[in-house]
């Protein structure tokens, strides 16, 4: 525990959760004039496979004890560490973002120590200036621009009619698992930062946290050959749309589309009135009109901002 200009920075506790999202509330509010995540979206972070309370994430706090500002460093991929933080919009320029990062930098080559070099990456709200500086001091660079998308379900969705030849369906695990990585691999092969996934390390990471449930997950089959498939968790109450992908030769078919909208309709049979998701502003396959087309508007928009660590001094 330490001192910041009569802040103190910390390790979370479970009961820090509220005040973690009450911050992410606050700054939600500012930067896009709604709440886009809530104690969902932390909680799964939390709830996630070797991800440490203790060591992986800090709050900062005032004088009276309340959550202002709130920092995670998570594994991402074997040589990549992503990380996040926010600061209160009434608690900043006072340094708390720049302590959180310190520990974040400070703890990136812990959770991959035998990997050099690696890559770090931090998310920040787009177009905030003040965030761009200090990443910016920090040797970090902006590669990549998301959005965050959604769709308010205020009727009952139907899912029409699917492509000719095309069948959707939950899937049915273990078996459909294997089927489900190999289209979700192709189709996002031409993806940027896409690097292929060994079945087995893939399966374990989505299989053994809090939020997995495979019947929210769809296979698009044609004639038989699977093509298009969707995987989908529920985060407090909101549907989230983790990844959606179509084999290019199978692409412009419309079987995109129909995932989304027997997605949809699953949501809606659960009473889940807002499905979300996070695109790639760039992505080249044309996910971002698609996803429009369906009803869905974006939210929030982040950069992504990346450095490479080297061996230590």
């Amino acid at each position: 525990m330490e001192s910041l200009a009569g802040y103190r920075l910390r390790a979370p506790i479970c009961a820090d959760l509220d005040g973690v999202v009450a911050v992410l509330a606050a700054d939600d509010l500012d930067d896009a004039g709604q709440v886009v995540l809530d104690a969902g979206f932390v909680g799964d972070d939390w709830g996630r496979p070797g991800f440490d309370l203790a060591t992986d994430a800090w709050v900062v706090t005032d004088r009276a004890g309340t959550v202002v500002g709130y920092g995670q460093a998570t594994r991402d991929e074997e040589d990549t560490v992503e990380s996040w933080g926010v600061v209160h919009p009434d608690h900043r320029g006072r340094g708390i973002g720049s302590a959180l990062l310190d520990r974040i930098e400070d703890r990136a080559p812990r959770l991959l120590p035998d990997v050099r070099p690696l890559r770090f990456r931090h998310a920040v709200n787009a177009g905030d200036e003040a965030a761009a500086a200090l990443l910016t001091a920090r040797g970090l660079r902006p590669v990549r621009h998301f959005w965050h998308m959604e769709a308010e379900l205020t009727r009952p969705s139907e899912v029409g009619q699917s492509p000719n030849g095309v069948a959707i369906t939950a899937i049915r695990p273990p078996g459909d698992l294997r089927a489900v990585h190999a289209v979700l691999d192709e189709a996002f092969a031409d993806h940027w930062d896409h690097r292929s996934e060994p079945f087995e390390h893939w399966v374990d990471d989505l299989t053994r946290g809090p939020s997995y449930d495979p019947t929210l997950w769809l296979l698009a089959r044609l004639d038989g050959e699977p093509v298009g498939a969707l995987t989908a968790v529920v985060l407090g109450d909101r549907g989230w749309i983790s990844l959606l992908g179509v084999r290019a030769p199978f692409r412009g078919r419309g079987i995109a589309a129909a995932l989304l909208r027997h997605s949809f309709a699953a949501f809606g049979a659960r009473g889940i009135r807002r499905v979300l998701l996070a695109v790639d502003a760039q992505n080249p396959t044309g996910a971002t009109a698609l996803y429009e087309r369906a009803g869905m508007r974006v939210v929030k928009r982040w950069d992504l901002w990346e450095r490479t660590l080297g061996d230590p001094a």
